[in-house]
C-alpha cells in the first residue's frame, strides 16, 4: 500500500429518528449502548456507542420512512454491526425484550446474523462468524 493512501478506520452510520429521547432510551437501555454526546437545546443529534460500534442519531420531523416503504422493502437495513458472539448478544437482547426483525440464524454464506428494529423502523443487523 502506498504511504500516501488514506486508511479508513471506521464507519459511523447516521440513523434518522422521529423522537430522539425515545431513540436514546431504546439504544441505551435495551441495546446496551452508551451516550457519547448529544447536541442541541433541546438535543436533535446524538452519538451512541457499544464497543467499537458507533451510531449517530438525527431527529427529523415527520415519519422516518415514507408510507409503504417497509411493505416494499421489508429487509432494508439502516446499519450492520459486526460482533464476536451473536448468540450471547441475542440472549442479552431477549432479556431486554427486543423487538426482533430476525432472530439469530446462520446465513447461506456462513455468517451468523440477527436484526433488531428500533422504535422508528430502522433495522440494525448484527453479523459475525458462525460459532
Amino acid at each position: 500500500m502506498p504511504l500516501d493512501e488514506p486508511v479508513l478506520l471506521a464507519a459511523e452510520p447516521q440513523l434518522f429518528v422521529g423522537d430522539l429521547p425515545a431513540a436514546l432510551s431504546f439504544y441505551l437501555e435495551q441495546l446496551g449502548f452508551t451516550l457519547v454526546f448529544a447536541h442541541g437545546n433541546p438535543p436533535f443529534y446524538a452519538q451512541v456507542r457499544r464497543g467499537g460500534a458507533r451510531l449517530n442519531l438525527r431527529e427529523v420531523p415527520g415519519p422516518v420512512f415514507s408510507p409503504g416503504f417497509r411493505l416494499r422493502e421489508r429487509d432494508a437495513l439502516s446499519a450492520t454491526i459486526t460482533v464476536e458472539d451473536i448468540d450471547a448478544l441475542a440472549r442479552d437482547y431477549d432479556a431486554a425484550g427486543i423487538d426482533w426483525h430476525q432472530r439469530p440464524r446462520t446465513e447461506p454464506w456462513g455468517a451468523r446474523t440477527c436484526i433488531v428494529r428500533d422504535p422508528d423502523g430502522n433495522l440494525i443487523a448484527f453479523a459475525g462468524d458462525p460459532g
